[in-house]
């Protein structure tokens, strides 16, 4: 009876964090960029209450164990993309296919993102192209992107070669949108913000080119999340049935515990 409320504890801990994770997909329908993650799941260690014996043709042809719960195992993410909006922003890019723009942090350290909302950062006569947080875009160069003040009717296209017009109506080449793509996407640690940083399990950073890249890049779009509300809710429900399921069996525990201790009585 001990064990059984311990093990029925396990799965309540699990579900909360279960639901935990459904609910911060729902928190984040609307963000840009945004993967859904899923909780998984494995079984804990067991109890060998009786071995099995087949020698001489004897002995049960099963072993007897009792199990101790579950334990989540992995917080994964679905990178699927998610579908892509309109927009009438012409700094709004969406990457259609696998890829993730590079932005650099203030203390030089490089974070991937989805999220093609991006801004211009005025500094004197020079603009930057930014994300929302301010930090600075790259190019294929590893360098920022930035350009004239003055330039006007900014372009991107879908290898996201930036081109914009000078005082003249002369076409001005600004840089390239430098893309890149892991080994393993879903290995990238989560950062918060809509960036991502690399880790061994996602491998190194590969830029995409002319040669190597299948994606395009979309101005005036932006990509939706991923999540699926009526799936997540489905989920949701499932979960909570379960964390009521393991509270029932603590419980029929701490009943037939109270039972065992009025025996005497």
């Amino acid at each position: 009876m001990i064990r059984s409320l311990w093990t029925a504890a396990t799965g309540m801990k699990a579900q909360q964090l279960n639901i935990d994770t459904i609910s911060n997909n729902l928190a984040n329908v609307n963000t840009t960029g945004y993967k859904t993650q899923r909780t998984e799941f494995k079984d804990l260690m067991y109890t060998e209450l009786k071995r099995s014996n087949l020698e001489d043709d004897e002995g049960a042809p099963v072993n007897i164990q009792v199990g101790h719960g579950v334990m989540t195992s992995a917080i994964s993410r679905d990178m699927t993309q998610g579908s892509v909006q309109s927009t009438d922003n012409p700094l709004d890019v969406a990457i259609d296919g696998e890829g993730y723009f590079e932005v650099v942090l203030p203390n030089g350290e490089s974070r991937y993102t989805r999220d093609g909302s991006f801004k211009l950062s005025v500094d004197g006569n020079t603009s930057s192209l930014v994300t929302s947080e301010g930090y600075y875009i790259l190019d294929n160069n590893n360098n920022r992107i930035t350009m004239n003040s003055g330039l006007t009717d900014l372009s991107i296209d879908t290898m996201g070669n930036i081109i914009a017009k000078n005082a003249n109506g002369e076409n001005v080449d600004v840089g390239t949108l430098k893309l890149v793509n892991f080994t393993n996407p879903k290995g990238l640690l989560n950062d918060g913000r809509n960036l991502y940083e690399e880790s061994v399990a996602s491998g190194n950073a590969t830029v995409l080119n002319n040669f190597n890249m299948d994606s395009e890049v979309l101005q005036r779009y932006l990509e939706t999340s991923n999540v699926k509300v009526v799936d997540e809710m489905v989920k949701m429900i499932t979960a909570q049935r379960a964390y009521e399921i393991s509270s029932k069996s603590i419980q029929t525990s701490d009943e037939m515990m109270q039972q065992a201790n009025n025996l005497k009585r």
